[in-house]
């Protein structure tokens, strides 16, 4: 099974956005499943109030500081490269979505869709794939 499937049937079973996006990169990560359940889930539907950030594109940014990161908590070296990463997600998943907000992808306001949950999935994990795999994380 493809990230993006994985992605979207952890979704279906009643996982968030964020959730979804960075349980299907689990196994790139040195962190067990449950803790990584556990820290996205204030993170879906714009965190939890459809005005923040896509919980896919903020699983996609946890995923990045969880394996850019160096850890070092008294002397970080990594800050500024995970940012790197970050505007490179960031900038791919609104090109492919249309929007970073959550409440603009769903058209609260306007009544237009721009970019369904599932999609909005889809576009996080490619973004992820092309920006931290090189296209390729299997």
């Amino acid at each position: 099974m493809d990230r993006k499937q994985k992605a979207i049937e952890l979704h279906n079973n009643g996982s968030n956005c964020a959730q979804a996006v960075l349980l299907a990169f689990a196994d790139k990560v040195d962190i067990d499943e449950e803790t990584l359940h556990k820290i996205s889930e204030g993170f879906g539907a714009g965190m939890g109030t459809m005005n923040g950030t896509c919980g896919a594109l903020s699983g996609a940014v946890m995923l990045a500081g969880l394996m850019n990161s160096d850890g070092d908590v008294d002397h970080p070296a990594t800050k500024s490269s995970t940012y790197g990463i970050d505007r490179k997600l960031y900038l791919g998943f609104v090109e492919k979505s249309g929007a970073s907000i959550c409440r603009e992808l769903k058209g609260v306001d306007t009544g237009k869709v721009l970019c369904s949950c599932s999609d909005c999935i889809r576009n996080a994990v490619d973004t992820i794939e092309e920006v931290l795999f090189n296209g390729n994380a299997d």
